[in-house]
């Protein structure tokens, strides 16, 4: 890929395109159907329990699924210790519950009990946007002082990108929303900025070492240049991820999910998006004219008679 010459900048337009089909699509399912919440924001029931006998999670995955609608999430935290988190249960449902699960599976221990009501989901939310502009402000005022405000915005438009296809694909495929999609979202934004980062980088090295070239041209060239690193650091991380997805089982199937369709959006955004963005931006302020050779002068083309 070191001599890749691809045309990035020239069909800006395409990936400028792409992007807003994906984004408008995802903001009409937010708007008719929204979002499949989980438990952590609806509220719903958290038991934890520890067997005397071994208990596998596809049973008590089962037995607790005929007692409630939505698919409750199982995790084993110890040996024979299951954390059990469901929709809201009446009282007289849940002690159902732990009698059909005693009688027919084990004897256990309730380590605990509880119940998650609307308000903390309420909190959950507001706390998960307040963390999502928080670091985009924070990363907007680091990258300003790194590189210029150009160069900011430019790596900040991309990250919503990526923030609202995750979200808008989530309300398409009505995949569960938990608070481990919040924790995806922050951990893709940044592995999304590092590589955007990497990009940037060698734009302001191209730059001091060939001040004239025009900018559109040098942005391109960069991106070319880094496009082998690019291509590698997203197909490693995404063969992980896509092992955690299939291998993972059903506790962390929606945060690997977030995390692939993140991954995907992330280099796309990076390699497609951000330095067209940054080309835009800086013709707009007029960052252009600098960036363009410089003529030659009479004085400097004649010669020096000795």
């Amino acid at each position: 890929m070191a001599k890749a010459n691809f045309d990035f900048l020239g069909r800006r337009k395409i990936w400028y395109a792409i992007s807003l089909v994906i984004i408008i699509a995802g903001l009409a399912s937010l708007i008719f159907r929204g979002l499949n919440l989980g438990i952590d924001f609806t509220g719903g029931n958290i038991l934890q329990l520890q067997f005397e006998q071994t208990v596998t999670a596809e049973d008590l995955r089962a037995k607790v699924s005929e007692y409630v609608e939505a698919t409750p999430t199982i995790q084993e935290s110890d040996a024979n210790t299951f954390l059990i988190r469901t929709e809201d249960m009446a009282e007289e449902t849940s002690n159902a519950l732990l009698s059909d699960i005693e009688t027919n599976l084990s004897p256990f221990e309730i380590l605990r009990n509880e119940r998650i009501g609307p308000v903390i989901g309420q909190e959950l939310i507001a706390n998960a946007w307040m963390a999502l502009v928080l670091a985009l402000i924070l990363m907007l005022i680091y990258i300003t002082i790194r590189f210029r405000f150009n160069f900011a915005v430019s790596a900040i438009v991309p990250l919503m990108h990526d923030a609202l296809v995750m979200i808008g694909l989530f309300s398409i495929l009505q995949f569960e929303v938990d608070s481990t999609f919040v924790a995806a979202i922050l951990t893709i934004l940044g592995y999304s900025i590092n590589s955007t980062i990497v990009i940037f980088d060698r734009i302001r090295e191209n730059r001091e070492l060939r001040p004239r070239q025009n900018f559109n041209e040098l942005v391109n060239d960069s991106i070319n240049q880094t496009l082998g690193r690019s291509i590698n650091t997203s197909v490693a991380v995404l063969l992980l991820v896509v092992c955690l997805l299939l291998f993972g089982g059903d506790t962390t199937r929606a945060f690997s999910m977030a995390l692939v369709i993140g991954i995907l959006s992330g280099a796309y955004s990076s390699v497609f998006i951000a330095g067209s963005i940054l080309a835009d931006i800086t013709r707009l302020r007029g960052g252009e004219k600098d960036a363009k050779p410089a003529k030659k002068s009479k004085k400097n083309d004649a010669k020096v008679i000795v």
